[in-house]
């Protein structure tokens, strides 16, 4: 257990040391996301009734925060470790696998909770926003940010390069996570695309965050978490079980 913890505390001060690029950097997108989409939509889109367009943003641009920057955590720190060679300090040590992906995984959600803090934080002087249900939203964050977590852990291991890994996130992560309804209800479009949505875990994520604000959301919270949590777990076994075989981390 100590070395559960002396893991964990670095992770969370890898990210912290260099919280000018980590946190405040992706407060700051979010902050550009909502200052031109409000500008540009606010009057041209309503979305749930009595909420402006501007407040519907900000629970979806907090939330995508959280999904890219919990990912982004667990992700490079395993390919940086796996690229300098000093991943072998983590696996030489008595930590059991349970042990390193939940330290790699609980200092990710942390990152991504902090980030989306900040972004409620900053874009709430631009519009009013309340939490209506607080712990319907602390449980898809929470729920989010482990998920990332552990497809961070996974994507870190398949990469072998840097390269690798900036595609699996620009291709994959952005694209996810831009389709899953942060700037629109998915109610708005072609019942193609509604249903091509409900296939993107991300969506149940960021639809459960934004009815904690809002006790609205385009399907039921029960569905959402039922969907994103039944993600975490599929994940987490595929990460504890390439932690486990030493997949592409014993060479």
């Amino acid at each position: 257990m100590p070395g559960f913890w002396t893991l964990l505390h670095k992770e969370l001060l890898r990210f912290w040391k260099v919280s000018f690029q980590t946190i405040a950097a992706p407060v700051l997108s979010a902050l550009l996301y909502l200052l031109i989409f409000s500008h540009a939509l606010e009057s041209r889109v309503q979305v749930f009734p009595n909420v402006p367009y501007t407040s519907f943003l900000i629970p979806g641009l907090a939330m995508m925060s959280l999904l890219q920057n919990a990912f982004a955590n667990s992700s490079s720190s395993l390919i940086q470790s796996k690229v300098t060679g000093n991943i072998i300090f983590v696996l030489l040590t008595p930590l059991a696998p349970l042990e390193i992906f939940a330290a790699y995984v609980l200092a990710a959600a942390v990152r991504g909770v902090v980030v989306a803090l900040g972004v409620l934080l900053v874009t709430s002087v631009f519009a009013p926003v309340s939490v209506q249900h607080p712990l319907w939203a602390l449980a898809f964050a929470v729920l989010g940010g482990g998920i990332m977590g552990a497809l961070g852990i996974v994507a870190g291991i398949w990469a072998d390069k840097f390269d690798q890994l900036a595609a699996f996130q620009n291709f994959i992560i952005v694209p996810l996570t831009f389709l899953a309804g942060v700037f629109y209800s998915v109610q708005s479009l072609p019942v193609f695309w509604q249903h091509a949505s409900h296939l993107n875990p991300f969506f149940y994520m960021i639809d459960g965050f934004r009815y904690g604000f809002f006790s609205a959301a385009d399907v039921s919270p029960g569905v959402s978490v039922t969907v994103v949590g039944g993600f975490l777990i599929a994940l987490s076994a595929l990460g504890l079980w390439l932690l486990q075989a030493g997949y592409k981390l014993r060479h």
